[in-house]
């Protein structure tokens, strides 16, 4: 006994001197280079700025649909330096590719390229396979062009039947890890790469990137499935070059670099350190909150959310995450998020002893049955991520990452870390029940009887939204407000006499009176570093706008009106190919989800409910947007996102305590059984929401208008999300089955 007691002790030191490790590395670093620090997390453009670079398309009059296509892709392809990279259409002929996190311009472009086109060759009938004539063909190519048909060779494929290219390993013939590229193809392009690998084995197949060769590998057999892997003597930075001139060849039309630039942070330093200052408050009420709640348990959860958010940092640093106003708020958001497993787990605890249970049993007995209810969430959650993370692009997958990424850390905190130190605890002496509380017994509360009136409160909200958005539809011809992010609008770049930071006093006055001038409150604002130039972007103005605007600038800030402002049309950041493979993305989600509740729960309706509550959740948010006019930009999609991968886990936890009362409660009415189950998770579902609105609402009160913007309808989604779990799921899954036992007495 004395054994297990030191054990628990040591155990309590040991995650002591983790967090304090952690700690360490996340506030000072490791090494010369303080490796780790949280200086060190890449910071996205709204935070520290980057590089911003022009392409000119080099054909002649290209059509909206290429132009629309290659910034797509381009998009996907330089997500790989940054997933908050953004990529934009400047006037009818130009791409802009902003990447945050690198000052280095030249650097940059010897790293990115010139994004040029990708073809794959095989040898016809008048090539010859000697290898120095293959030699003295690339020497020839790189300086004077190339033209397959001079040295009789047949295209195989070409960019647009090639997915992706990446570095990866594999284990070569002597059992050594060697640096391969895989390459991934359509289709279409699979089928064609597998005939032309059936007829040239033996021989290698060209790779020509922007008209030089790049590779020949030589074919050692018949290639299906898609992909194939480029072997050889590859350094890591060889390969990664290879696959990086593959990736930027899927191009349907060809750029040339015009210029480049660094920009600043579109926000300030005020906006890190206020936010930062709300995720300080925010984290202090949730301790004050949880040990005032849960005591003992409380305390424990504190250590464990401590060591939560180290670690977070730490892995945000493993990981290359580029941090956002959005992330940071993200991040915040999943401090909330990450108290829900321990309160479901303390509400066991304090049952437990409510049923007479001794204090050690009853620790037990709570981790033990709330693992299922625990897993199920995380695991329905983890499900969206992925998805987001495969098919999503951007800033999608930034989010997809940090969320993913949270609930394994969330997962292990609370189901390990807070068992740790909850047993140090008990081994000290502290196993009193009142140091556990005990779970008060609460007569049920009538949620079936009162569905009808729920249904009502959640169809005149929704109403209301879709009323709304017709109504704006109607008078202003769209029925949200669509920010730059979504419309485009127009970029003027400014010549100031002196230096303006954007940032601070003076950038304040300049968008005041932006504002002023164009009616317009959807400003951004970046410096150009080493200059006195301002970027100023805007939704589209009108001719009299734009005159308004550079008459002020010439007379009340004295930029030169003879080239002291060049001004360009820009298309919006979040493509419609973004918007379309968000909104797929959910609803695989959701299909997903569907599935895998039905297989856990052995009852189809239990998913059909959740998908339900989860529409609920995205329609009353949506609402939110349309009736107070929240410019939609590209929080609009991270902010839907976290309400889906947020809301489904109240709505689980219910759906574990019904599926487990069916079984002790076998001879009770179905509804009697709902209404108990609901009742018993009450506090659980308040006390999860109200900790992770806490920290939102820190968020809103101190941020600036940017987070308070995406702070506001997340707030609305969290009271929706517990709204819709306590008042709406049960409700609906007790109509379904009522409904389907109704029918299958009538077949019988």
């Amino acid at each position: 006994m004395k054994n297990h007691k030191k054990r628990n002790i040591i155990g309590f030191v040991l995650v002591l001197a983790v967090i304090a490790a952690c700690a360490f590395v996340a506030l000072v670093g490791v090494g010369d280079k303080h490796q780790g620090s949280a200086k060190n997390i890449k910071l996205g453009l709204d935070l520290a700025g980057g590089v911003s670079i022009t392409y000119e398309v080099n054909e002649d009059n290209p059509s909206a649909e290429d132009m629309n296509d290659t910034v797509y892709k381009l998009q996907q392809r330089v997500s790989v330096y940054s997933t908050e990279a953004e990529v934009y259409q400047q006037g009818a002929d130009r791409i802009v590719v902003e990447i945050p996190g690198v000052y280095n311009a030249e650097e940059m472009l010897a790293t990115l390229g010139n994004p040029g086109t990708i073809e794959f060759y095989e040898q016809g009938s008048t090539d010859s396979s000697d290898e120095d004539e293959t030699e003295e063909s690339e020497e020839t190519q790189s300086s004077s062009g190339f033209d397959a048909s001079l040295y009789g060779w047949d295209l195989v494929l070409d960019g647009n039947d090639v997915v992706d290219a990446q570095v990866t390993t594999q284990q070569n013939e002597y059992g050594n890890s060697e640096y391969v590229v895989r390459v991934t193809f359509s289709s279409e392009g699979g089928k064609k790469f597998e005939e032309a690998t059936s007829r040239n084995i033996g021989n290698p197949i060209y790779i020509v990137y922007d008209g030089e060769v790049i590779s020949y590998p030589v074919v050692q057999q018949t290639i299906s499935g898609g992909d194939c892997v480029i072997s050889g003597s590859f350094t890591y930075e060889s390969a990664n070059s290879l696959a990086t001139s593959i990736r930027l060849g899927v191009l349907k039309l060809t750029l040339s670099e015009v210029s480049s630039t660094v920009v600043g942070a579109k926000l300030g330093e005020d906006a890190v350190n206020t936010s930062l200052l709300a995720a300080a408050i925010g984290f202090i009420l949730i301790v004050i909150f949880m040990i005032c709640f849960y005591r003992i348990s409380g305390v424990a959860a504190s250590i464990a959310l401590t060591l939560y958010l180290v670690m977070m940092l730490c892995f945000l640093n493993a990981f290359d995450v580029t941090l956002t106003l959005p992330g940071i708020a993200g991040i915040i958001l999943s401090i909330g998020m990450a108290v829900d497993a321990n309160v479901i787990i303390f509400t066991r605890i304090k049952e437990e002893i409510a049923k007479g249970k001794t204090v050690e049993n009853s620790i037990k007995l709570g981790y033990h049955k709330a693992l299922s209810a625990i897993l199920d969430g995380n695991i329905t959650t983890l499900i969206a991520a992925a998805v987001l993370y495969l098919m999503g692009t951007g800033t999608i997958r930034g989010f997809a990452t940090t969320l993913a990424l949270g609930i394994v850390l969330s997962m292990i905190t609370a189901l390990f870390v807070t068992r740790v130190v909850m047993a140090g605890f008990f081994s000290m002496g502290l196993t009193a029940e009142k140091f556990y509380g005990r779970q008060k017994e609460h007569k049920p509360f009538n949620f079936i009887g009162r569905k009808a009136l729920f249904y009502l409160i959640s169809f005149v909200v929704i109403t209301a939204g879709l009323i709304a958005i017709g109504i704006h539809s109607i008078g202003s011809g769209s029925g949200l407000n669509y920010s730059l992010d979504f419309t485009g609008g127009t970029s003027m770049t400014v010549t100031m006499n002196d230096y303006i930071d954007v940032t601070g006093e003076d950038g304040e006055a300049l968008r005041a009176m932006i504002e002023e001038q164009t009616g317009n409150t959807d400003i951004q604002l970046q410096n150009v570093k080493d200059s006195n130039d301002i970027v100023i972007k805007t939704q589209v103005l009108d001719s009299e706008q734009r005159s308004a605007l550079k008459d002020t600038l010439i007379s009340d800030y004295g930029v030169n009106a003879d080239g002291g402002i060049t001004e360009e049309n820009i298309t919006g950041v979040v493509s419609g190919e973004m918007r379309t493979n968000a909104v797929v993305s959910v609803i695989i989600s959701g299909i997903l989800m569907l599935i895998y509740i039905w297989i856990r729960f052995k009852d189809i309706k239990f998913g059909a409910s959740a998908v339900l509550a989860l529409c609920h959740d995205v329609l009353v948010v949506l609402a939110v947007y349309a009736i107070v006019r929240i410019p939609v930009g590209n929080t609009f999609i991270a902010c839907m996102l976290t309400i889906v991968g947020y809301s489904i886990n109240a709505t689980i936890v219910i759906f574990d305590r019904i599926r487990e009362n069916r079984k002790l409660m076998a001879s009770s009415d179905l509804a009697l059984i709902v209404n108990t189950s609901i009742t018993q998770t009450f506090s659980r579902s308040i006390n999860t929401s109200l900790t992770t609105f806490i920290m939102v609402f820190m968020l809103y009160v101190l941020g600036v208008s940017s987070i308070r913007e995406f702070a506001l309808p997340l707030m609305a989604g969290i009271v929706g999300g517990a709204y819709s779990s306590v008042c709406i799921t049960g409700s609906l899954w007790y109509l379904m089955t009522k409904k389907f036992s109704k029918k299958t007495k009538k077949n019988n």
